[in-house]
């Protein structure tokens, strides 16, 4: 018995919108999820060796080679400053997360709209750590061709991409090592502060109201 194959394609009329909507300039919305994968590292590390290349080709020995160090510092801080920017993006996302947790009433209108902010910070983190990716492949070539590290002008140069799963175990370690420390220094159970005159110093009158504070409440 012959076994029949059947292809799934889109129909004509998907294929024609979408030809439509590249034509005429369609950009998806920037809080919808988008399917198209991120730039490979690969593709990456070509484009850009390519990029820096191509600049210096264009200025060597020409009047302008002086400015090839400004090009190509300009080049990473093209990409470094769309970091920047996500992380702006991304920090008011994060006050928006927390107000809209705060408003959650049960309500599937609030929480589809909580979802929609986690989605939307999900995606700024894939696209600020991809950007993150590109200006730290530009700047080797810059530190390839320059003979130094690339640095901004202001601000601080932070990358994402060394934060593994390894370094964020190894802090939570330590931060638990230092809380266990320093609570090796303090008791357990309630604090209770005294304050007043010189009668804070009457014992008397300090454990009759802690006994009194223990009856109301035992624990």
């Amino acid at each position: 018995m012959a076994t029949e194959h059947f292809e799934h394609l889109s129909s004509p009329t998907a294929a024609i919108l979408e030809r439509l909507a590249a034509m005429n300039g369609f950009k998806r919305p920037a809080d919808e999820p988008d399917p198209r994968p991120l730039p490979e590292t690969g593709s990456v590390e070509a484009a850009m060796g390519a990029m820096v290349e191509a600049s210096m080709t264009l200025l060597a020995d020409t009047a302008l080679e002086d400015e090839l160090d400004e090009v190509l510092w300009s080049i990473v801080n093209i990409f470094h400053r769309r970091v920047t920017h996500i992380d702006k993006l991304l920090g008011d996302n994060e006050s928006e997360q927390r107000e809209q947790q705060r408003a959650q009433d049960g309500s599937e209108v609030k929480s589809v709209e909580l979802e929609r902010l986690f989605q939307k910070g999900q995606n700024l983190t894939e696209k600020r750590d991809a950007f993150e990716e590109i200006r730290d492949c530009a700047g080797e070539h810059y530190r390839a061709q320059i003979g130094s590290a690339w640095l901004p002008r202001t601000g601080s140069k932070v990358s994402h991409k060394a934060l593994t799963a390894a370094v964020i175990e190894s802090r939570d370690f330590l931060s638990a090592k230092r809380r266990r420390e320093n609570e090796v220094h303090c008791p357990d159970g309630t604090r209770i502060a005294f304050a007043g005159g010189p009668e804070v110093q009457d014992h008397n009158a300090i454990w009759a109201v802690l006994d009194q504070t223990r009856e109301k409440y035992p624990i």
